[in-house]
């Protein structure tokens, strides 16, 4: 039986992210990917967007993590010429109502850490984008947008250079803990068992099943899986807008909110769908629904330029109504098992926070 010093589940930004600082602290890293590829699933179906930080619950994980991980992750692309852009974001407020919302919003952000928002009037907002309709807007300077493939290609690149290793086509089945080793099963074209001292669950959509084929753990502990999918649109032709802009939060997600890609092609999205499994079909069927959204802050929307582009699924740790939840990163002091750490939940901002989280998971296993 092959032994490794650590075992990483899921080639995900995060789990790519994880296994490259373990290798940088000079650790034997080996990442097992169920997919035929990296990447494939929440790291690469979202907005690119790097967050600045502002919605998340003051002392949060995600809101430490994210701050952290937005000063990583540009000092990070800058360094290596990955494709990225600060962009800026506008958030608006629809109507009078909505402005004691936004100025929530703010405070919310500056109690996490958020300094540069700015608070701006109707007119003001019409200067930045002219085609942007609402009562009152926050600009957002920091907030940016970067390419997620690059940037997993980029981890990978590093852990391979510390001699860690990315297998591919290798799902997870089980995992027994003997003699304070992990031995994992996988299954795939060429099952195989490997042994480890340190594994870290990164599976992503799947962390919920792959914690529950530990044998050790008391699923009472452990989450249920719950899925909520996103629909993106594209804008054909010219984009009408430079920054980013978004509408006020909803239950689940942002809001559906214009981004823009590194070619400057704009697009909605995402809604918030619950479904009971791992479905990326795109249902067209709420378009209009996307639409009255949309004109909500972009009044002059040609609907004829809109086409279905793709979805992407969202890990969450509870179903609908249950309000925002943050990440769950559960060591030893959780469960009771050395060198174990699950990733429960890891979504958005999960792509501005992997670099800052594989800092943690590393400190975690150090100290």
């Amino acid at each position: 039986m092959d032994e490794v010093e650590c075992i990483v589940i899921g080639a995900g930004v995060v789990g790519l992210a994880c296994a490259a600082a373990l290798a940088r602290a000079g650790r034997e890293v080996l990442v097992l990917e169920a997919q035929s590829a990296i990447g494939t699933q929440t790291s690469s179906r979202n907005s690119e967007v790097i967050h600045a930080g502002i919605y998340y619950e003051p002392g949060s994980l995600k809101a430490q993590l994210c701050l952290r991980g937005k000063q990583l992750l540009y000092r990070y692309v800058e360094e290596r010429g990955i494709a990225h852009r600060r962009t800026g974001k506008l958030i608006v407020a629809a109507d009078e109502e909505q402005i004691a919302r936004l100025e929530a919003i703010r405070a919310n952000a500056e109690a996490s850490g958020v300094t540069d928002l700015q608070r701006i009037s109707r007119d003001e907002a019409r200067e930045l984008e002219p085609q942007v309709a609402c009562y009152a807007g926050m600009l957002s300077p920091s907030t940016g947008i970067v390419d997620s493939h690059s940037l997993m290609l980029s981890l990978q690149g590093d852990l391979e250079n510390a001699s860690g290793m990315v297998v591919l086509n290798t799902p997870v089945e089980g995992c027994a803990i003997e003699q304070g080793r992990f031995v994992v099963t996988t299954g795939g074209e060429a099952p195989m068992q490997v042994r480890s001292r340190i594994l870290i669950n990164s599976a992503g959509l799947a962390a919920p099943k792959v914690a529950r084929a530990i044998d050790g753990l008391d699923a009472a502990n452990l989450p249920e899986a719950h899925y909520a999918i996103g629909h993106y649109y594209r804008l054909s032709g010219p984009s009408p807008c430079n920054r980013l802009v978004y509408p006020l939060p909803e239950e689940g997600g942002l809001g559906i909110h214009l981004t823009l890609d590194l070619g400057g092609q704009a697009r909605f999205g995402p809604d918030v769908r619950w479904i009971d499994g791992v479905d990326y079909s795109f249902d067209d069927a709420r378009r209009e629904e996307f639409i009255t959204a949309i004109r909500s802050y972009l009044p002059d929307l040609d609907a004829d330029r809109l086409a279905p582009d793709y979805t992407g699924i969202r890990p969450k740790l509870a179903g609908p109504g249950s309000g925002a939840q943050d990440f769950r990163i559960d060591g030893e002091a959780a469960h009771g098992v050395p060198g174990l750490v699950n990733l429960f939940g890891i979504e958005s901002p999960g792509l501005t926070a992997s670099l800052a989280i594989g800092d943690y998971v590393t400190g975690m296993l150090t100290n």
